[in-house]
């Protein structure tokens, strides 16, 4: 339907436009400091959550999975109306700490300890990986969508779309993510960027579903109707139980609103004042609530009009308005996933890149003794390490994306990467309201979780796009039954998905929960107001 060189073009023109933006934003910040539409640009930032999974990934669950596709948006908004005290003490606790990634803050609260920041960051970064090759492979599809009786499609100099989208989104991430070295900097360019593409994904969406539901038929009564009498869509919501499946999803969606690597960034690190965060609170959860509006109509219109099921439920977003035969709606659905999967990938890209710089490379260079500080530039060196990390961090997305990016879809790959921030929570709720929380419980923990996590939920994923035998899933490695990624242990938790974070996510909260009795160093009484040590910070260039 579409020329590749017209989509190559519009990508571009649409990055032209962030870098402008992002550019007016450092400009305007260094000038006049922080905007007075902070609040609402700050509200807009934490739509960062809504990524190609929502975009492209909700309507396509919503056809499969009946109502399942409603815990995402379900779990971050019951935080943000009834936990919103625990996002705002963390708030207040990070400005008094000066905390620059979650990692930090965790190490902040078990007695500013080294190793357990440099193992936080490292679970940061492989529970990531899935997230941002979840939107490589958005990307990718939705460019193989459109142009697949493209000529640009059989270049070899555009054969991996995937590969050029990971190569610009880092090159956005140095430009506007690496500009200072000073730990408590607020990249004001970066946060006024992502707020625009939070824009830019909403409404492409809503005019995709408004066009869907009021002019390709004649509103949602009848829409409705019709997928019903297709009977998929009425199958799957009728008998959506809302059992264990659903619930775990919604738990995990709770507590990625807080510990997603990127959210929290946005959330807490770029937060400047309280006011952002009040309107924050109202704001955000109406943003979900108008982008969960069009997801049921868009899948009863895909299932009505795709009944034959030719088309991949995750592409009736794209598929809609190509067989309308509207090309300015199709455009726009694709920027909009588009901007919906760029947002993610820059920010997530910057914020685990901070944490790997500061807590693993920076470190490491200090212990090998690689450089005399009084002879070289540091912070010349800090922002190296920074760029080098964020470029390595996109390759090895990209090569998850190789690996099983093409077997998974679009829920699954999310999901995957919301039980690998999950393996946060304990560790960073336990340090700002359990007084007695130990280190050691907390290291034991998070490995213990992580790796149950890596078992019981990574090596299905591999498993299915047949990295590791097939006979494993079920019988377990070499034979051993109670060793089945599905049943860890001869435990069977409801679906393995469920199985999966409950094991994980308990083993975590038992480890923690049984350590020594003893107060860590360092615990900081957010009360009294006072820190009983510093955490490692870089040094500010002169």
């Amino acid at each position: 339907m579409f020329s590749g060189w017209l989509l190559v073009a519009a990508s571009l023109l649409y990055i032209a436009v962030l870098f402008a933006i992002a550019w007016r934003g450092d400009r305007h910040a260094r000038r006049h400091g922080a905007s007075q539409r902070r609040p609402i640009i700050y509200s807009l930032a934490l739509a960062i959550y809504c990524t190609s999974w929502t975009f492209h990934g909700a309507v396509g669950q919503a056809a499969s999975g009946g109502w399942s596709f409603a815990s995402i948006f379900v779990g971050p908004i019951l935080t943000f109306l009834l936990f919103w005290p625990v996002l705002a003490k963390m708030i207040r606790v990070a400005k008094h700490q000066n905390v620059t990634s979650i990692a930090d803050f965790i190490a902040s609260r078990y007695g500013k300890t080294q190793s357990l920041a440099a193992f936080a960051s490292l679970v940061a970064l492989i529970g990531t990986l899935p997230y941002i090759a979840l939107q490589l492979k958005a990307v990718a599809t939705s460019f193989s969508v459109l142009t697949a009786d493209s000529d640009i499609t059989r270049a070899p100099l555009f054969a991996d779309t995937a590969f050029y989208v990971a190569v610009v989104m880092a090159a956005f991430a140095i430009l506007f993510g690496t500009r200072h070295t000073d730990a408590t900097e607020h990249h004001e360019g970066l946060i006024h960027a992502v707020a625009f593409e939070s824009l830019v994904k909403l409404l492409a969406f809503m005019a995709l579903g408004a066009y869907v539901t009021w002019g390709m038929f004649d509103g949602l009564g009848d829409l409705l109707a019709r997928a019903e009498s297709q009977l998929e869509l009425q199958r799957q919501l009728a008998q959506q139980d809302f059992g264990q499946s659903f619930w775990a999803q919604t738990l995990l969606a709770m507590l990625a609103i807080l510990c997603l690597p990127r959210q929290f960034h946005v959330a807490v690190v770029e937060n400047t004042h309280r006011d952002d965060a009040r309107t924050a609170r109202w704001l955000f959860p109406l943003y979900l609530l108008a982008f969960a509006f069009f997801v049921v109509p868009l899948a009863a219109a895909g299932l009505t009009l795709f009944a034959g099921g030719d088309v991949e439920p995750d592409s009736y977003v794209l598929a809609l308005p190509m067989a309308a035969d509207s090309t300015w709606l199709t455009l726009l659905t694709f920027i909009g996933g588009f901007s919906a999967a760029t947002g993610m990938v820059i920010v997530a890209a910057v914020a685990v890149s901070i944490m790997i710089s500061n807590e693993i490379v920076i470190p490491a260079l200090f212990r090998l003794r690689w450089f005399d500080t009084k002879a070289r530039d540091y912070g010349r060196l800090v922002l190296r390490a920074r760029r080098i990390t964020i470029g390595a961090v996109l390759a090895m997305a990209y090569g998850f994306y190789q690996l099983i990016g093409e077997f998974t879809s679009l829920a699954s790959i999310g999901m995957l990467s919301f039980a690998a921030a999950g393996q946060f929570a304990p560790a960073l709720i336990g340090g700002l309201y359990w007084k007695r929380g130990n280190r050691l419980g907390v290291i034991v923990g998070m490995n213990a979780g992580f790796l149950i996590w890596a078992y019981s939920l990574l090596m299905p994923a591999m498993i299915g796009a047949d990295v590791l035998p097939a006979e494993w899933l079920a019988g377990g490695p070499f034979g051993v039954a109670w060793l089945a990624p599905t049943s860890l242990f001869g435990l069977n938790v409801g679906d393995s998905f469920t199985h999966g974070v409950m094991l994980s996510l308990g083993s975590t909260c038992s480890a923690i929960s049984s350590s020594p009795r003893s107060p860590p160093s360092g615990w900081w009484n957010a009360s009294r107001h006072r820190c009983s040590s510093t955490a490692w910070r870089p040094a500010r260039p002169r």
